[in-house]
Parts: C-alpha cells; structure tokens; sequence
C-alpha cells in the first residue's frame, strides 16, 4: 500500500475514532448526582471553553473537550443563568437545557397573614436576595401608590402564594411579582356587586383584612371577625386587636413572643388599645378569603369574641356574653394538660374582660 493511501487510511481511522469517541463522550447520560442536585452557575459572558471546563468540573458531562466541540459544531450559544441537574443526561441534553435557558427556579411560599418581615426572611433563606434588599424595596410604595395612595409601604399587598424565582432575580423583581398577583386577587374579588358597604378605601379594606387574617386561620369565621370590627368601628369602640399591638412591638425590634399587659400601653399608632379605628395601614399580608371577608362581611351583632380553646372563637353581642365566653375559655384552658395550654393563645390573665374584645 503506497504512503498517501496509508495516510488517508490513518486520517480515515482517526476520524471514525473521534466520531466515536464524541458519541460515547456526548451521548452516554453522565454523572453521579446527589439528591438535591447539582447546581452549575453560567456567569454571563463566559466563553464556550470556560462553560464545558465548568460543567466538567462539576462531573456533569464527561469531557469538556466533546462539549465544546459540540457547541463550536452546533454553534450553539449557552445562555446565562443559573441550572440546576437533578439526575444523568447526555451531552446533547445538557446543551438543549443551556441554549434553551431552563434556568433553575426556587420555591419561595408566603403563608397567608405574613408580615413583610418575616416574607423578608423567607426570601433570604432562599438565598435569592438579602434580607435588607427585601425590605428596602418592600418600604417604596410605588407600586401601590394607584391602589393606595396613603400607603406608606407595600405591607399588605405582598400576595401570600408560593412563587418560583431564578437566582438572576433582584428584590424589586420578587415585590412586583407579589403585587402583581395582589392584584389579579383583588380586581377578582373586589369586582364583585355588593362589595365594600362601609365604602372604605382600598388601604382601609387591605388593612380590615389584615386584622382578620391575623385573628382567625377558621375560615367560617373570617366574616364574623369582620362583622366584629365593623360593628365597634361603628360605635366608635377601639378594636382592641392583639396582632396590632404585636406588629407595633415587631416593627420597633421590642416583640419578645409573649404578649404582656404592659405592651397594650405602647404607644404607637399600629396599637388599637390606645388608638380608635383602623391602625395607619395592614399589619400583615391577607389571603383572599380575609379580603372577602372585608368586602362582604355578614350582618351581625357581635362586638365581643373570644378563643374557645378549640382554634376557635366564641362570639357575643354583649359584654356580659362575652365575660361568661371568657370564663367557658378559661376553664377549658384549666382543663387541658399544662403542654397543650401552652400551644392554645388566651386572654392575658392580668387583663380585666371588659377590657378584651377577642
């Protein structure tokens, strides 16, 4: 066989090893993943050659070398981001998820009755944002300012839902998300005939709602708690509302997970022993229901409640109602084994009855 056969031969052969090679290397899945998954950071304008070192690196295709050679042969451009790899793939199927961009996202929930404090700390265990870069997006009220022109924050109208964010997104980005869905709620559930008799503004109704949300997780009883607070603003009685006092006591840094009867004297315009009316805006974040519930409260002529040992309220029209529902309460409470009273939220037993309206 003369030498430019032998070559081309020899060429021939290097090239059927190579395409050979790139197949194994690229079209076998690889990777032995850990349960939650292997995360692979792509910093915006990285280079094909440093993004295949990476993934290599972190044993999630088996030469960087193939991959790149995939990527300059597609010429295909990975997209920045942050992915997540949750078992074995192919070469193939690590490109496709890169030039596509199916970027990872993170579960970030908001409980129903959240302050935007504590919204704050879930978004920074998700380590998505700072706490402090929540907060200080969450304190410009701009985005509410159509909705709610008094508004001093957005405490309130951050929806509680469970959201999904990548890892690029910025805490202006996560409190629009909340108030964008606040409102797809509210114009579903305000829009509604018969809704806001007592013709309060938006803040207001947010604000109703926020006092329900943080009194009563009963769903029957979101418009009773209501009926309550519109039956003693009528009157003119002051709320009396614990999670008021509470969010005052939060707000200064003094809330110390008891309530005592000092701390109903603190004087802030958020405490409604001290101050008539509504508080100056929401002291949580209402679901839907307690929005309902401040829209189309039923007519009733309660002004008293109280817990009934069982996650429930008793409710009362008069004041002496209400004193034999609190002693019912404590009797229940002196029943129960020591642990359990500890779990069940009671009147604070310094407190005259005639004082408390929950």
């Amino acid at each position: 066989m003369s030498w430019p056969r032998r070559i081309g031969l020899i060429a021939f052969l290097i090239l059927v090893a190579g395409i050979v090679w790139l197949g194994v290397m690229l079209g076998l899945p690889y990777g032995n993943f850990p349960r939650e998954g292997i995360y692979v950071e792509i910093p915006e304008g990285a280079t094909v050659r440093a993004i295949a070192r990476t993934l290599e690196e972190k044993g999630v295709v088996r030469s960087a070398v193939a991959f790149e050679a995939l990527c300059r042969l597609r010429r295909a451009r990975p997209q920045a981001g942050e992915y997540r790899f949750e078992h074995p793939a192919s070469g193939f199927a690590v490109l496709h998820k890169l030039v596509a961009g199916e970027v990872a996202y993170h579960t970030v929930l908001v409980p129903e009755g959240s302050t935007m404090f504590q919204v704050a700390d879930r978004v920074a265990q998700a380590a998505l944002v700072t706490r402090e870069e929540f907060l200080q997006a969450a304190n410009d009220p701009a985005l509410i300012r159509d909705l709610a022109p008094a508004a001093i924050n957005l405490e309130g109208f951050l929806f509680p839902a469970q959201y999904e964010f990548p890892r690029s997104v910025t805490a202006q980005e996560i409190v629009a998300t909340m108030v964008r869905r606040f409102r797809q709620v509210w114009d579903s559930v305000a829009g509604q005939p018969g809704g806001n008799p007592h013709r309060l503004s938006t803040l207001e109704l947010v604000t109703l709602a926020s006092l329900v949300e943080r009194e009563t997780a009963v769903a029957d009883e979101r418009g009773l708690i209501a009926s309550v607070f519109y039956n003693r603003l009528r009157k003119r009685y002051p709320l009396q509302c614990d999670p008021t006092v509470i969010y005052a006591l939060e707000r200064a840094g003094r809330y110390r997970g008891a309530l005592l009867l000092r701390d109903l004297r603190y004087d802030s315009p958020y405490n409604t022993y001290r101050y008539r009316g509504l508080p100056p805006g929401p002291i949580a974040n209402p679901g839907e229901a307690a929005l309902r519930a401040a829209l189309y409260p039923p007519e009733t002529e309660y002004f008293y409640f109280v817990a009934n040992g069982q996650g429930g309220h008793f409710f009362s029209k008069t004041l002496r109602e209400h004193n034999a529902n609190v002693a019912r309460y404590r009797q229940r409470l002196a029943e129960l084994p020591p642990v359990e009273q500890e779990s069940v939220g009671a009147p604070l037993d310094s407190k005259p009855p005639a004082e408390k309206n929950r």
